[in-house]
């Protein structure tokens, strides 16, 4: 089918996903870093603060681009300059935590996040309503392993301003992990919990099929023969179960309102693959548009690549 090669051809990793403002501001700033000019910073605050006060109380959208624009800054010395200029702004503060905790994480470095913890309370005490200090603060307490009553606090401190927020529940689905002190029953506790209770396209929705895809690739990690019979993973109950309650409903337009909409079916595209379920697969890469997350897809090799071979391999003969 002729859109499908077309689409094929667009791919392209977008960390923005369908957010044109902040992919607009994403270029902005990259080409603004590069002019070097001593007005850099003071022009830069400007343009991610205009952002940010966008759709106020829409903190779903907020952490999406806040998360977005620290890794995209995570390497400038933007963050900490706009924190030392502004020190009562909470948008600076958060910014600047977040990229903190970034590049704690990429060097394997967790002492290197301490100074983000209070910086988030700093934060967190200029604007209360605000739960993305709590969810920077999560990922300090996740990265450092915080005991779970210190940890769970955290968490509940996200869910009293934003119920269903994406990036806490995956916050705690890895700090629950057996990767990271946790264990395989907590983990599966936590989703049970959690899907008794949240509505069908919350923006945490994905919580279950990612605690199947991390245990998919848990097994695919130990390699020998359990990677080769590793798809087996997909024919257990819990993992067929947990594809067939999103497969038909996520990928229908306006069910997934929320900003990382995209990322999960991502998500859903790579797990049906996995599955080898192509027919259903169909229909959720047209659904991208061609719009590629990183993650799950850079498990095998280049992100782009591994797309794109799935969906050829899902297109064939439609």
């Amino acid at each position: 089918m002729a859109f499908l090669s077309s689409r094929r051809r667009r791919t392209r990793l977008a960390p923005e996903l369908d957010d044109q403002e902040l992919g607009r501001l994403l270029k902005s700033l990259r080409a603004t870093t590069r002019t070097g000019t001593i007005a850099t910073t003071d022009l830069c605050a400007a343009q991610i603060t205009r952002l940010l006060d966008q759709d106020p109380g829409d903190w779903d959208r907020r952490t999406h681009r806040v998360d977005v624009l620290a890794d995209f800054l995570t390497a400038s010395h933007l963050p900490r300059s706009w924190a030392a200029r502004e020190p009562r702004n909470a948008d600076a503060l958060v910014l600047y935590a977040w990229t903190l905790v970034g590049d704690a994480r990429a060097r394997d470095r967790p002492e290197d996040a301490s100074e983000a913890t209070d910086i988030c309370l700093r934060a967190a005490e200029i604007a209360p309503d605000d739960p993305t200090p709590w969810v920077a603060l999560l990922a300090v307490a996740r990265l450092q392993r915080w005991a779970q009553p210190q940890a769970f606090g955290v968490w509940n401190e996200v869910l009293a301003r934003d119920r269903w927020n994406r990036e806490a529940y995956l916050g705690m689905l890895g700090y629950l992990s057996p990767e990271e002190g946790g264990s395989r029953i907590q983990v599966l506790e936590f989703v049970d919990t959690l899907c008794a209770r949240m509505p069908a396209n919350a923006p945490c929705a994905g919580i279950e099929l990612t605690a199947q895809v991390l245990q998919y690739h848990s097994v695919l990690g130990r390699g020998g023969f359990e990677a080769l019979v590793a798809r087996n993973h997909w024919s257990h109950a819990m993992a067929a179960q947990a594809l067939d309650r999103v497969a038909h409903t996520w990928p229908q337009p306006g069910f997934l309102r929320h900003a990382r909409a995209l990322a999960d079916l991502n998500l859903l595209a790579y797990a049906l693959m996995a599955a080898d379920r192509r027919r259903d697969a169909a229909p959720v890469f047209e659904a991208l548009g061609g719009i590629v997350t990183s993650w799950p897809w850079n498990l095998g090799g280049e992100a782009l690549d591994e797309y794109d071979q799935a969906q050829r391999r899902a297109t064939v003969g439609l």
